[in-house]
């Protein structure tokens, strides 16, 4: 069964939305966006769509691809200042000319939805903060099946810095039994293939397929890829780890790219928000 992200979302919107309404403020959001990339550009449009259907003040924080370290810095620590704000995240990727992690520890860490600043990321290990989002996709996915894991193989692909590793961060708090792997991990096959679940974020597109899993293994798919053949006003494609149309009916349920993972990671993201503005009641 394919499992439909965008379903997930609007249920766990619809709870933020509800949250926020009981709010004393309008809390805001701010995703600070760098330059024109198209796709940054959209992935910010769907945010401001998204929050504003749920009552969340969406503030602008746009800056030519020109602006220098410092002054990059400096706008956003008046971003932390703005009243009533409650999270702010940096769209992805910045120029090369901007150290990124410089630029990411700028967000007070109680505003850091991404939890991509040093302190930020230091609070979520240290079992004390919210924080990445689509990490927290994942298990909401999981949970979204109502399957007991307890018993299960769980694989998590990849230990980047996004999903892998925070993902996995996430599973041990709940006491499960969890294998990793990453490019120099021996055996990889025989562990994909003796897996109850599998959440991939390798960022290698259509990598895995029909014959590489267990009957009835579920697949959620966190890895993203670009790849040939997208509409001709962005140029590219955006594919998972997945190769779906082989492993749909392998699998007893599957996460597809695009409409899984991804519509979930923004709900997470609003319900982190909702989290913080909570906590400043």
């Amino acid at each position: 069964m394919i499992i439909d992200g965008r379903k997930i979302r609007d249920d766990i919107l619809a709870q933020v939305k509800a949250g926020v309404a009981t709010l004393t403020f309008q809390p805001v959001f701010c995703d600070v966006l760098v330059g024109n990339d198209i796709v940054s550009v959209q992935y910010v449009r769907m945010k401001v769509k998204a929050t504003e259907e749920i009552g969340i003040l969406f503030h602008t924080a746009e800056f030519p691809e020109t602006i220098s370290e410092n002054e990059l810095v400096n706008e956003i620590k008046k971003l932390n200042e703005i009243q009533n704000m409650c999270g702010i995240i940096l769209q992805l990727p910045l120029p090369k000319h901007l150290n990124t992690q410089k630029v990411r520890n700028a967000i007070r860490p109680e505003l850091d939805l991404d939890c991509l600043g040093q302190e930020a990321s230091n609070n979520f290990y240290n079992n004390n903060s919210i924080g990445y989002p689509a990490a927290q996709a994942c298990m909401a996915i999981l949970d979204s099946l109502d399957i007991d894991l307890l018993d299960k193989k769980i694989l998590v692909m990849g230990q980047g810095e996004l999903i892998g590793r925070p993902v996995t961060h996430l599973l041990k708090l709940r006491g499960l039994a969890i294998d990793t792997l990453n490019s120099a991990t021996e055996n990889n096959e025989e562990k994909i293939k003796n897996s109850d679940v599998i959440i991939s974020g390798i960022g290698h597109g259509k990598y895995i397929t029909g014959g590489m899993i267990k009957h009835g293994a579920i697949v959620i798919d966190a890895g993203t890829s670009e790849s040939n053949g997208g509409p001709s006003t962005i140029g590219i494609k955006v594919v998972g780890d997945v190769d779906l149309e082989s492993v749909e009916n392998v699998a007893s349920f599957v996460s597809p790219v695009p409409g899984g993972v991804g519509p979930v990671t923004i709900a997470m993201l609003l319900k982190n928000l909702l989290i913080v503005a909570e906590n400043q009641k």
